[in-house]
């Protein structure tokens, strides 16, 4: 058969189904435009309302030197924090543009000085300053000018370089993280000693003129409606402890036709699984049910939706590489092995890997390209 013959045939099969099957192709086509047209509409909504209602703000908190207040307080801020949650209507979303909002907790060592800082909405200042100040009187907030503008726009660039990632779960997110409990031990004076920020503010105090080192953690409340991590999290629970659904299966009535002509005896009717007579929690070993009372106490709190970004910037001349590991160390802090761990996402990561069959394929660009997402 020849190359003119097959081309024939395909490009008559082609025409065929086309002709039979074109409004298929046009509702497609017509769905996607719709999704795109909702795409475009929203966004610009959105954008209309964050320039008119939801503008942030940048707030710089100073704290005293020896704070005394154990690590627990700061839960109580952060709860306080997800007051600030609202889940617009179809009228709010599609036609104001309001969608659910976040804020950002924010550490920036510049030039050998750590700043703490936090981005809500400008209209729930209040509620974040009142919140801090019950728990910390002592400290400053005051508002700050955006330390992001300081450095150039375009980085990289000839005098300016730059490495970033993004942290994600080891595990799925039912599994908690080493918390605040872990670091407590009840006894004022070895308050100070066991900090998980310390590593993290030493490595800050060591950087140079012209290095930072920006940590963020962007916080978005959340319930169920929005993001179902709840029903993840009871599955999980069921899952270590063991938990069988009681269910009994039934044959459909004509396999049971088929059974009893072949058989020609009538089929039993399904027995249930017998329980056993030792209790769930004495099958569980000391680590499992660790894990479990964990997955419970997490269960119980208040949800956030977190995206963590940490970036190391320098001017090219005073840029030590080492130095990149000073906020992954900080991280460190709250990897468990039987649970959970924070862990950089290799897509976000600012370096492509260098592989025996990918030597040629424009490292350099496709590096810069990266660093410039």
């Amino acid at each position: 058969m020849s190359f003119n013959s097959i081309f024939v045939l395909i490009s008559s099969y082609f025409w065929a189904i086309l002709k039979d099957w074109w409004w298929l192709i046009l509702v497609i086509e017509c769905i996607w435009l719709w999704k795109l047209m909702l795409f475009i509409w929203y966004h610009w909504r959105k954008g209309i309302y964050d320039a008119k209602e939801n503008k942030r703000v940048l707030l710089e908190i100073k704290i005293p030197e020896e704070v005394l207040e154990p690590i627990k307080a700061m839960e109580f801020v952060i709860t306080g924090f997800w007051q600030m949650y609202k889940a617009p209507n179809w009228y709010e979303k599609w036609w104001h543009g309001e969608d659910p909002t976040g804020f950002t907790l924010e550490i920036a060592g510049i030039d050998g000085i750590p700043h703490f800082y936090i981005r809500p909405p400008k209209r729930v200042r209040p509620i974040f300053e009142a919140h801090i100040y019950s728990q910390y009187p002592q400290a400053e907030i005051f508002e700050a000018e955006d330390y992001t503008k300081n450095v150039p726009q375009d980085l990289p660039n000839a005098e300016w370089d730059m490495w970033a990632t993004e942290y994600k779960n080891l595990k799925p997110w039912a599994y908690p993280i080493k918390t605040y409990i872990e670091f407590e031990t009840g006894k004022e004076e070895e308050e100070k000693r066991i900090d998980p920020m310390a590593s993290l503010l030493e490595g800050m105090a060591v950087l140079k003129q012209g290095e930072q080192i920006w940590v963020q953690i962007r916080c978005l409340p959340v319930l169920d409606d929005y993001l179902p991590w709840h029903d993840s999290a009871k599955k999980l629970r069921d899952k270590i402890a063991r938990r069988k659904e009681a269910t009994v299966k039934f044959k459909p009535m004509a396999q049971e036709a088929a059974e009893y002509l072949i058989s020609g005896t009538i089929p039993e009717p399904p027995k249930r699984e017998e329980e056993s007579v030792i209790p769930v929690e004495m099958k569980l070993t000391p680590g499992e049910k660790l894990v479990l009372a964990e997955v419970e106490k997490k269960i119980g709190k208040l949800g956030f939706l977190c995206n963590m970004r940490y970036i190391y910037l320098a001017k090219r001349d005073v840029m030590f590489k080492p130095n990149i590991r000073l906020a992954m160390s900080y991280f460190t802090n709250f990897v468990t092995d039987n649970m959970n761990a924070l862990v950089p996402a290799g897509d976000t990561i600012t370096k492509v890997k260098k592989e025996w069959y990918n030597f040629f394929w424009f490292i350099k660009r496709r590096t810069y390209l990266r660093k410039r997402r």
